[in-house]
């Protein structure tokens, strides 16, 4: 296939200051060119991540060498090859975990951090997939050593994670609990594969968890709030227990009962995703690939999108995430 002939500039989304989301404008920039192992992809879709809300409030700087444009992933379609290019050619069709820049008419991917768009999947599903998968993959499989026939319990269910971490585990084998704020979320939890849905307003996760399994606890917990759920979660979790966590939004500093953790022989772990090595997130992709994408060609599991909107209105898609009442993944389309 002959290269296709690139513009010089794109339209991308700039964050111009620290802020709300009305810091998010469209500017033009030059179209990147790929790297040594690296690929040129056209984008249709990006995904919406909650840290991309945090580089937009100053709280997230991209790592050395990543695009200052916001955007963790993105499908679309591939237009150029870097030098040593692998696996990956022209014209296809391909949804990526990014290092940055995922809010722009082009964005460039390592080639190993690239999947294929699953059949029967549009490029707006494709592209609510990467950032939540790798994560969810990583931390309740990989760290979290999650089997089926455990139980699990992921909290925030109704959010990107969420709504994959709940998909994946029950489709992998495994007994789901999740909590959510509100009722109106609890029944499409329940269609996605959760055995029990917490509504975290009305109910105490701690005691449900217990009555749902006989005082014994789940055997994996998936966290991103922190806080004062880090005890709470080391009450309700198993002997044997993993507790893990990716995000601590009532923040970092704790205090726990370090008996209880030795006398249940819990584990308490945790990683972020952005600062892997290429190599890390390519052995990621590649568990997906083998374990997952069967299941997404199968229909088993499904990103779940709540909205969508153009690039151009960036900043409406981050609007929709501050004010929480999002299920699912919220996507921009170019």
């Amino acid at each position: 296939m002959t290269p296709p002939v690139l513009p010089d500039t794109m339209t991308a989304i700039a964050i111009t200051s620290p802020g709300g989301p009305e810091v998010l404008q469209p500017v033009h920039l030059p179209v990147p060119r790929p790297g040594a192992g690296e690929v040129l992809i056209r984008l249709e879709a990006a995904g919406v991540n909650r840290p991309d809300v945090f580089q937009r409030l100053g709280l997230y700087p991209p790592p050395p060498g990543a695009p200052e444009t916001p955007g963790l992933e993105g499908a679309g379609t591939v237009v150029a090859l870097g030098a040593g290019v692998d696996g990956v050619g022209l014209g296809d069709r391909v949804t990526a975990l990014l290092p940055g820049g995922g809010y722009a008419e082009y964005a460039v991917a390592p080639a190993a951090n690239c999947l294929p768009v699953p059949p029967g999947l549009t490029m707006v599903e494709a592209a609510a997939m990467p950032e939540t998968f790798f994560t969810v993959w990583t931390n309740v499989f990989d760290r979290g050593g999650l089997k089926a026939g455990e139980s699990f319990l992921v909290h925030g269910g109704a959010s990107g994670i969420g709504t994959t971490a709940v998909q994946m585990a029950s489709a992998l084998g495994a007994k789901v609990f999740t909590t959510v704020g509100g009722a109106a979320k609890i029944e499409p939890l329940k269609a996605l594969g959760a055995h029990r849905v917490i509504d975290y307003e009305t109910e105490d996760f701690v005691e449900v968890i217990k009555a749902e399994t006989g005082k014994k606890g789940v055997d994996v917990i998936l966290d991103m709030v922190g806080g004062d759920y880090v005890q709470r979660n080391l009450t309700c979790l198993a002997v044997d227990g993993r507790l893990v966590y990716i995000a601590f939004l009532k923040g970092p500093q704790v205090e726990i009962n370090l008996m209880g953790l030795m006398l249940k022989r819990q584990t308490i772990t945790g990683s972020t995703l952005r600062i892997r090595s290429v190599a890390d997130k390519a052995a990621i992709a590649e568990s997906l690939r083998e374990t997952v994408w069967p299941l997404v060609t199968e229909g088993r599991i499904k990103p779940v999108i709540d909205t969508v909107f153009p690039l151009a209105d960036a900043a409406g898609a981050h609007a929709r995430m501050d004010d929480r009442g999002h299920l699912g993944k919220i996507v921009l389309t170019m």
